[in-house]
């Protein structure tokens, strides 16, 4: 299987985390994904948290690469296997997933939890001065809609 390797520069500014995601939005039509497909929702929905975290955190540029597969015989909008999402940054610090409180409100802590729930696997490693957080994300992805019925009080214990 080949893959298809595209990638965005971002800028330490929370304002890009709305341009990372119009811009894979974009890849993934070009790439023949409907946007509208569980897995087109779910890349978009981890795109944000993990450039969310690199900018956030680091306060640093980052760079987003997406790794497509390609297959010759492609074909009903869906990848031919799974989907790579990766973020580099200019932090070594390692990805901490915090558990959010049981507020239902509270809006800082989801981020990996759902890269978690979402994808296949998902890590990190070194890379030169930084990191790079990935995850691998499967063309039966679940609805980027988790939220639905995860019981939060649960996962904060």
């Amino acid at each position: 299987m080949q893959v298809l390797q595209v990638q965005l520069a971002v800028q330490a500014d929370p304002a890009e985390v709305g341009r990372a995601r119009r811009w894979v939005r974009s890849r993934l039509l070009n790439h023949g994904v409907d946007p509208d497909a569980p897995v087109a929702e779910t890349v978009v929905l981890v795109v944000s948290e993990l450039v969310t975290n690199a900018v956030v955190h680091t306060g640093c540029p980052a760079v987003l690469r997406l790794c497509l597969p390609v297959e010759e015989d492609q074909a009903g909008g869906e990848p031919a296997g799974p989907l790579r999402v990766e973020v580099a940054d200019a932090s070594r610090t390692a990805p901490a997933p915090r558990h959010a409180g049981a507020d239902e409100n509270a809006t800082n802590g989801r981020g990996l939890e759902l890269v978690e729930l979402l994808c296949e696997r998902w890590g990190w490693f070194p890379d030169g001065s930084g990191k790079r957080v990935w995850c691998e994300i499967g063309a039966d992805a679940r609805p980027a809609d988790p939220l639905a019925g995860v019981d939060w009080a649960a996962l904060a214990q």
